[in-house]
């Protein structure tokens, strides 16, 4: 399905609304570019250490981005988790914190900003959106069962294995094309869905999850539409269906823009028709809502009293659920504010700017431009670079000798070994430069589109990655790795000579 979005553009007189999108006003030269519509009151001093410096951290780091000390990075692009701005107002709210162990009013604010959103009977808040993937595995999967989801995450996927459960993911084959103009490439795919639960039979299937704006897609929406399909399989079946929200805000967005039916709905109401088709609903405040938190919304009784149980054990007292209330508070505004068409735009819309301008010089990104961040598309990038050779750790630690930007490796390194100890390679090779939400400026992501063009036309320096320490569960976050050869010397050195020291 081919879609045009609206941009930049028309009319001149005065400021208007554009379908879902941030505000338009038409500009005097040929370029555009998105606008933000903030003005920004705190800023934070950045540093941009030279490529000398940066080829000794990353080298310190074991050539894992996540292993970076912050002070050596110039740009921060690795997530979009707990680093999003906050607004004045948001500030303002965490100041009225009611600071109680139990029955804060605080909590009691969170609570009622949650049910009128997403009209959902209970909320238990946790610390962030893992601890409520614990929590649901803890209670809903049993050894040999199976969750069948658009697409997996990372922690989503350990939690259900740690209880000897299975994934299978039923992306609809779009979303396994890097570049396509198809606009929901986070559906599932309902006909196989049903296969699945026909063959394995429905007291397998622990839950059907789906995820608001696949994080491993390149945050790639799913419609309307198919939710609403998914929904009819469940009922048909007598399954819940569990919605991960954390990046719901990108995937309204999208709704809104691309999606015929929805075009005349605020993102107020295209929200409500997306949680009345849930059973559970969980989100990470660190996303939803840009502050540092989470929360499971449910409507059944039996349920919400089995994962009752666990918030004091695992996460802290019901009315805080292991969240500082001044969190809490900012959350209760940052989830208001996520209604806000504005607000929600930024990040699709300068994520499109930067997609956008990366494949106009040739450059393979994911398309089209999804949530949360660019992503770069590492195994055509990186030919030469073998699977196994990790090619997207390797184009994330080449990047970051070559700009000091630190982008987040979504590839091979980051699944796990099987049973077997075999390598699991995975579908796409992404390097994912996250955006978090009202924080870069347009300057910056010219320079990172500037160096991550230099970088394509030295592609051929790059080498790949093997591992000198290897955890065995969530690798990536941890385990360290080195160059195959001596190319990260032979690409820094080419950088000074040709741009100097930075």
């Amino acid at each position: 399905m081919d879609v045009d979005y609206p941009y930049l553009a028309k009319p001149y007189h005065g400021a208007k609304k554009g379908r879902g999108s941030m505000t338009k006003i038409k500009i005097w030269s040929e370029e555009t570019f998105p606008l933000e519509m903030h003005k920004v009151r705190i800023v934070q001093k950045l540093t941009l250490p030279p490529v000398t410096r940066r080829l000794e951290a990353i080298t310190a780091a074991g050539n894992n981005t996540f292993l970076l000390r912050n002070q050596d990075i110039f740009l921060d692009m690795l997530t979009d988790s707990g680093v999003n701005a906050m607004s004045d107002r948001q500030q303002a709210a965490m100041l009225l914190a009611d600071d109680s162990y139990a029955g804060s009013e605080t909590y009691f604010r969170l609570e009622q900003k949650v049910q009128e959103l997403f009209g959902f009977k209970h909320f238990l808040p946790a610390h962030q959106g893992r601890a409520c993937e614990h929590l649901l595995a803890q209670v809903l999967v049993q050894p040999d069962m199976i969750v069948p989801m658009n697409v997996h995450f990372t922690t989503t996927k350990a939690h259900i294995i740690l209880r000897g459960g299975q994934v299978v993911e039923l992306t609809c084959a779009e979303g396994m094309q890097v570049n396509s103009r198809h606009p929901f490439k986070g559906n599932i795919d309902v006909e196989q869905l049903e296969d699945l639960i026909e063959k394995e039979g429905r007291e397998r299937i622990a839950f059907v999850r789906m995820e608001a704006g696949g994080n491993l897609l390149g945050g790639q929406p799913f419609s309307l539409a198919n939710l609403r399909a998914v929904r009819r399989v469940c009922d048909q079946y007598q399954l819940l269906l569990v919605l991960d929200a954390s990046l719901l805000a990108d995937n309204l967005y999208f709704i809104k823009q691309r999606e015929q039916e929805c075009a005349g709905l605020s993102i107020r109401a295209i929200t409500q028709q997306i949680a009345a088709l849930c059973d559970v609903f969980y989100f990470s405040g660190r996303k939803l809502g840009c502050a540092r938190g989470g929360g499971v919304c449910l409507r059944d009784d039996s349920l919400f009293a089995q994962l009752r149980e666990l918030v004091p054990l695992y996460e802290g007292f019901l009315t805080y659920g292991g969240m500082s209330v001044r969190e809490m508070e900012a959350m209760t505004v940052g989830l208001e504010e996520t209604m806000d068409e504005d607000m929600i735009s930024h990040g699709p819309e300068f994520i499109r700017y930067m997609v956008e301008q990366l494949a106009a010089r040739g450059i393979p990104v994911v398309t089209p431009a999804g949530g949360l961040g660019c992503h770069l598309d590492a195994a055509a990038f990186l030919p030469q670079v073998n699977q196994a050779q990790y090619p997207a750790g390797a184009l994330a630690a080449a990047l970051y000798l070559a700009s000091g930007i630190r982008g987040m490796e979504r590839g091979t390194l980051s699944e796990q070994r099987d049973q077997h100890g075999r390598e699991v390679f995975s579908p796409l090779e992404l390097v994912r430069l996250a955006l978090p939400r009202r924080v870069f400026t347009l300057s910056q992501i010219k320079y990172a589109i500037d160096r991550i063009h230099w970088l394509y036309e030295n592609r051929q320096l790059i080498g790949g990655l093997t591992f000198t320490e290897e955890p065995q569960n969530l690798r990536f976050f941890f385990g360290r790795l080195q160059p195959t050869s001596d190319w990260q010397t032979a690409l820094a050195a080419k950088f000074q000579h040709d741009l100097g020291p930075f």
